[in-house]
């Protein structure tokens, strides 16, 4: 629940298990029974109790397959927006605010959380927590910077245990000011905050599972040896996932990684160089990131799993905005990643394309995937491509790419005249804490 550690790192597991021998047997499973095979390994906590856990977590789910691998012309597309708020966050934070609570009522504790959005995240915390008694919760997201139905879903909520600031700023403003706020640790003591962005390890854990899901599906439908997956990405976390499945034995042979025109990520892969550069609003807005916040944990597997020299490369990159790690024999940061960017006009035309020759619609995020996901394609490694949001939530970019009005969804229509509640603040340390501690009592133990 602590998400940083107190030293200001990331938690990473003490060991990847090899689940190899269990993959034909896996095969075979439901989604939630799979989720219980791959949570069991890391979470302790009673096999009836977790069962329970899982069940309630996937009950509002759309989907009875929960996260459904379709066949759309030459490539699988991997649909993760079945949950309350149509995004793949929902997969991890249904089953965040189950387990928080489970935790919170065992120990008789309260908690804060404190969280910062592009977009998906805020809205499937604010929906995975609210009108819990021992949880409050405080999102920051950058004002005028998410989609305005990405905004509406967070601001609509109006349970009192929901707080929405809007930051006069950008993403990385956000996310700066939530990990410099996570490093007092006196502060993040006396009014107990924790975290559910994808700094929080059960955040990736929950998202293992689909890559499995998905990859064993395919395999044995397909008689392929190995998949590969292509995933749209500004925080690392959803690919970091695909990374520790792969880590686990899940026959990957590539993950490709896509970002928009913020392609910190992409040239860090191609070149060994991750260095700033200036935030750039796109299409698909939850990837309009510089500074990925789930890159330390592949860094540390990167660099030897050594902690030090891991410390120093992050001063490097708060200090210079830039550090580079050397390309091996092959030309490569490492053989697993292939990278590309997919533009505003790619992104737009690949839309465009699936909805004229497969009738299937696809959000901008998910554009962006398949547009790099099909430079990469192998003709015995069938393409699982990450769908990461109904196409509803970007009703424009649907509009702008096919000239038609065709991203509807019954949820979504009952936001357009609710009411909202949400605060402006400047994007600044103090201005964030001074709002926490004026709405929830200090405390430490509840």
């Amino acid at each position: 629940m602590m998400g940083l550690a107190s030293d200001g790192g990331l938690l990473i597991p003490e060991s990847i298990p090899d689940v190899r021998d269990r993959l034909e047997a896996w095969s075979k499973l439901s989604y939630q029974d799979i989720t219980f095979e791959i949570l069991k390994l890391f979470v302790d906590l009673p096999d009836d109790e977790l069962r329970s856990l899982i069940d309630r977590s996937y009950a509002p789910f759309e989907h009875s397959e929960i996260a459904p691998a379709v066949p759309v012309g030459d490539i699988r597309i991997l649909e993760l927006f079945y949950g309350p708020t149509l995004a793949f966050k929902d997969i991890a934070l249904q089953f965040l605010g189950n387990f928080f609570e489970y935790i919170l009522e065992q120990r008789n504790q309260r908690l804060n959380i404190l969280a910062a959005t592009s977009g998906d995240t805020g809205s499937a915390a604010i929906h995975g927590v609210r009108g819990r008694d021992r949880i409050n919760i405080f999102v920051m997201h950058p004002k005028g910077r998410v989609a305005p139905l990405q905004e509406k879903q967070m601001t609509a909520v109006l349970d009192d245990n929901v707080f929405n600031l809007a930051v006069e700023g950008t993403f990385d403003d956000c996310q700066r000011i939530m990990k410099t706020l996570f490093r007092d640790l006196k502060f993040k003591d006396r009014y107990a905050l924790g975290a559910v962005n994808s700094v929080n390890w059960a955040r990736v854990l929950a998202q293992i599972v689909y890559y499995f899901s998905a990859g064993l599906y395919v395999l044995t439908t397909s008689g392929a040896e190995r998949v590969r997956f292509s995933v749209p990405t500004g925080n690392f976390g959803d690919i970091l996932a695909g990374y520790y499945a792969y880590r686990m034995g899940l026959p990957i042979g590539k993950l490709i990684l896509a970002t928009n025109e913020n392609d910190i990520l992409s040239r860090f892969f191609k070149t060994g160089e991750y260095s700033l550069g200036d935030v750039v609003p796109t299409l698909s807005p939850s990837m309009d990131i510089q500074v990925a916040s789930n890159f330390e944990r592949y860094l540390y597997y990167q660099v030897g799993e050594d902690s030090i020299r891991l410390s120093q490369l992050i001063d490097q990159f708060e200090k210079d905005g830039a550090m580079r790690l050397p390309l091996g024999p092959d030309g490569c940061v490492d053989e697993i990643f292939e990278a590309g960017i997919g533009d505003t006009d790619s992104t737009l035309k690949t839309i465009r394309r699936y909805y004229d020759e497969y009738g299937y619609l696809m959000d901008p995020h998910t554009a962006v995937g398949v547009a790099v996901g099909e430079t990469f394609m192998k003709e015995d490694e069938p393409l699982i491509a990450l769908a990461t949001a109904h196409p509803a939530k970007f009703s424009q970019a649907i509009l702008d790419a096919t000239g038609q009005d065709l991203a509807h969804h019954k949820y979504l229509e009952l936001l357009r005249d609710a009411p909202t509640r949400c605060e402006t603040v400047p994007a600044d340390l103090e201005a964030v804490r001074a709002y926490i501690e004026s709405h929830v009592p200090a405390t430490t133990t509840g």
